[in-house]
């Protein structure tokens, strides 16, 4: 007779093996009804669950679940894409990995993800975040459920999570800044910033980071209020080419979210002197970078952004200890000269 085995339990219960093994050793983050479900199942089954139980402590399973942005920004497809490559890797440790993509800048599709997968979500979740009360409330709950939560790109500090992986985005901006400072000088005049919006935390910092060298180095450079472009190249080229045919006297502009490719064609089609660091490497930057259109951009690797989550989630839910110099996501400059 064939031996029953807990993927046998989890297809029965409708739920994951991660679901199973966690029900088994009696970790937290399972709801009371799913443990019921898991139960009635290895019943049906005539499961043997102690020496089951007794293999898969030894070696033990873990599911993580990514949510990220599915907008059309290069750097957001590249994450994504890292995701997927990281599962093979990831299964090697006995790591499942489940990516869900919501619309970009909506807390409510945040929730809504976070409440859908219930479960699902399994012993970790790595979350692209957005400025709101309703999803720190979901935070909350999950981490109430004994689900490790880190923040991914963007953070969300005033929350239950237990660490942001990404770049010191204060920093980033301090960067921005110099670099532009460099660019310009000794020229006055005004610069301009495109966002995608106030309620990413990662924005907010770099704008933030990009006015403290501009108020503390650059007396001659009058920064505007900031253009939110929801990191649509399409918004963004409409609303930066109106402010360009408006404003002659702009020298200097730092993009610091999505929506690229929009800054590129406004600032092609104006034909106006102006120095310009951004960030994301894509097909289009790099033509800019290449032609001058653009002198700089600022990047983080995903690659290393995803790996580093995945790390931290694993060290989190074993309570074990993280390599803090591994960990730590580095701010890249890149211009035409070293283009990788």
């Amino acid at each position: 007779m064939t031996r029953i085995t807990a993927q046998d339990v989890a297809v029965a219960a409708g739920v994951s093996l991660a679901t199973v093994d966690r029900v088994l050793n009696n970790r937290k983050g399972v709801r009371e009804t799913t443990i019921q479900r898991v139960t009635d199942a290895m019943d049906r089954l005539n499961f043997v669950r102690d020496q089951t139980a007794a293999n898969l402590a030894r070696r033990r399973s873990y599911k993580f679940t990514f949510i990220v942005s599915a907008g059309e920004t290069a750097f957001f497809s590249d994450v994504r894409g890292e995701i997927e490559a990281a599962k093979p890797y990831a299964a090697k440790e006995r790591i499942d990995i489940n990516m869900v993509a919501v619309p970009p800048l909506d807390p409510q599709a945040i929730v809504d993800a976070i409440d859908r997968l219930g479960d699902e979500i399994g012993d970790g979740l790595a979350l692209v975040a957005v400025e709101s009360q309703i999803v720190r409330d979901a935070i909350a709950r999950l981490r109430k459920n004994g689900v490790s939560v880190v923040t991914f790109v963007s953070d969300i500090p005033n929350s239950g999570r237990e660490r942001f992986v990404g770049i010191d985005n204060v920093a980033a901006g301090r960067v921005a800044g110099s670099l532009l400072n460099r660019f310009i000088s000794p020229r006055s005049g005004d610069v301009a910033i495109v966002a995608g919006s106030g309620t990413l935390r990662d924005h907010v910092e770099r704008r933030m980071g990009f006015e403290q060298v501009m108020r503390a180095e650059c007396p001659h450079l009058n920064v505007l209020p900031w253009i939110e472009g929801e990191e649509l190249a399409g918004i963004v080229e409409e609303k930066l080419s109106k402010l360009l045919a408006e404003n002659p006297d702009i020298v200097g502009l730092y993009s610091l979210g999505g929506g690229t490719r929009g800054v590129i064609d406004a600032i092609e089609a104006a034909e106006q002197d102006m120095s310009v660091v951004t960030t994301e490497v894509s097909e289009h930057t790099r033509a800019a970078l290449m032609s001058g259109t653009i002198d700089a951009v600022l990047v983080q690797d995903p690659s290393h952004e995803v790996r580093s989550a995945i790390r931290v989630l694993k060290a989190l839910t074993d309570d074990g200890s993280i390599n803090e110099k591994q960990e730590r996501i580095r701010i890249e400059i890149f211009v035409r000269d070293n283009l990788p």
